[in-house]
């Protein structure tokens, strides 16, 4: 994937990276987030029809809470993809790798977020 958005893209996971490592966070799961975000930033460019998708990152206690919001009111639906389908996975990759996520419905548009516990 390389676009004009490719340098945002870069720029958020190493913003990432970066508070995850200042927070303590282990590689593996700083690994883990980068992905999951890069999951949900290519969903809002690819069905949210957003260029410039905001994106919060948010530490609340010892949980990590990163949010892309994008301009499609259309929740995500974590479908399970048909035989060898090359898209519709994404959701579930965010599930696999995250404790938690959902979608939340904004004024206009949508934020779709990930949570990842900080190991004790």
């Amino acid at each position: 994937m390389c676009n004009r958005n490719t340098p945002s893209l870069t720029v958020s996971r190493e913003a990432l990276r970066s508070a995850m490592n200042l927070a303590g966070f282990r590689p593996d799961a700083i690994a883990d987030a980068e992905l999951a975000l890069v999951e949900l930033i290519v969903n809002a460019w690819r069905h949210g029809r957003t260029d410039s998708p905001v994106v919060l990152v948010l530490f609340l206690d010892r949980t990590l809470r990163v949010s892309v919001a994008d301009n499609s009111s259309d929740l995500p639906d974590p479908r399970t993809p048909a035989g060898l389908a090359e898209s519709g996975r994404g959701l579930q990759l965010v599930q696999g790798l995250t404790h938690r996520w959902g979608a939340e419905p904004q004024k206009l548009g949508k934020l779709v977020w990930f949570e990842l516990d900080h190991a004790a």
